[in-house]
C-alpha cells in the first residue's frame, strides 16, 4: 500500500503540470474535486456505505478544506505561475518534518531519536532530488508553503478528530466540501476557460480516477491504521519519484542527484517508520 501510494501521489505532479497548461489552476482543481466527489458519493450510495453525521461530519469538512482545497489550490496555482513541479514536490516533501514537529504536541505521538534521524535523511533526499532544477518565484514559494501547511494541519486534524470513518463516504465528503470554495475563487480570480480540451480532459480523468479517488482512499486507510508521522514520512519519496516519472512521461532529463535523493529518501522512510 505505501509503495502504490507514493507512485500514484507523485503522478499528480505530472498530470497537474499538463493540466495547468490547458486551463486555469482553480478551475482544474474545482472540476477534479466535483467529479471525484460525485462519483465516489454515487458509489457509496449504491453500496449503502454509512455516512458521517454530526461532529464527525463537521470534522471531516474541516480536514477536507485543509487537505484538499487549501493544499491543492495553492500548489497548482504555484505551478501555473511557472514554479517547476519538482520544486513544488520539494516543498511538499518537507511535510513529514512539519508533522513530526507538531504530532507530539497535537496527537501525543512520541518521536524517537531513530525517527528524527530518518527525518533528517529524508529531508536531505528531498533536497537532492530537485537540487539541479530549483528556480524561485517568491509568490509561488509562498503558495507552496501555504499548501504544505494545509496538508500538514489537515492530516493532524483528521488523525485527532476523525478516528473512525468509512473511507468511501469520508473521502467523498472531503471532495464535495472542497469543490464549492474553489469554484467560487475561480469565478472571482480567473477567466474560467479551457484552452486545450484534449490535455485538460486527459489530465482531469487521471486526477479524478487515480490522484483523487484512488490515492485518498489509500491515504485515509493508512491514517486509520498508522501514526501520522509514519504515514507522513512517505512524502520524502515523492520528489525523487516525480523526477523519475517526469523522465518517463515527459522526456525530462533524469539527473543522478534524483537517484541519490530516492536512496536517501527511502532510508529516511525506513528509519522514520521504526520506533
Amino acid at each position: 500500500m505505501p509503495a502504490v501510494f507514493v507512485l500514484l501521489w507523485s503522478s499528480a505532479f505530472i498530470a497537474g503540470a499538463i493540466g495547468v497548461d490547458a486551463a486555469p489552476p482553480l478551475l482544474l482543481i474545482f472540476a477534479r474535486f466535483a467529479a471525484a466527489g460525485l462519483l465516489l458519493a454515487g458509489y457509496a450510495i449504491a453500496v449503502r456505505a454509512p455516512w458521517p453525521r454530526g461532529r464527525a461530519l463537521a470534522h471531516l469538512a474541516v480536514s477536507g478544506l485543509l487537505i484538499q482545497a487549501v493544499q491543492f489550490g495553492a500548489l497548482y496555482s504555484a505551478m501555473a505561475m511557472g514554479l517547476p513541479a519538482g520544486v513544488v514536490a520539494l516543498v511538499q516533501g518537507l511535510n513529514p518534518v512539519v508533522i513530526a514537529l507538531l504530532a507530539a504536541r497535537v496527537l501525543g505521538e512520541r518521536v524517537t531519536g531513530r525517527q528524527w534521524a530518518g527525518f533528517g535523511l529524508g529531508a536531505a533526499g528531498v533536497v537532492l532530488a530537485v537540487a539541479d532544477r530549483v528556480a524561485f518565484s517568491p509568490l509561488g514559494v509562498v503558495l507552496c508553503l501555504v499548501g504544505l501547511l494545509g496538508l500538514s494541519l489537515g492530516t493532524l486534524y483528521q488523525k485527532r478528530h476523525v478516528t473512525d470513518m468509512d473511507v468511501r463516504t469520508g473521502t467523498a465528503v472531503q471532495f464535495l466540501v472542497a469543490a464549492p470554495p474553489l469554484g467560487a475563487l475561480s469565478l472571482l480570480t480567473e477567466t474560467p476557460a479551457v484552452a486545450h480540451w484534449g490535455a485538460f480532459g486527459a489530465s482531469l480523468a487521471w486526477m479524478v480516477a487515480v490522484n483523487s479517488i484512488g490515492v485518498f482512499l489509500l491515504l485515509n486507510t493508512m491514517l486509520r491504521r498508522s501514526p501520522a508521522s509514519t504515514v507522513a514520512a512517505l512524502f520524502f519519496l515523492t520528489p525523487s519519484v516525480t523526477a523519475v516519472l517526469a523522465w518517463a512521461a515527459l522526456g525530462q532529463a533524469l539527473d543522478p542527484l534524483a537517484g541519490a535523493g530516492l536512496v536517501l529518501g527511502g532510508a529516511g522512510v525506513l528509519l522514520a517508520g521504526r520506533r
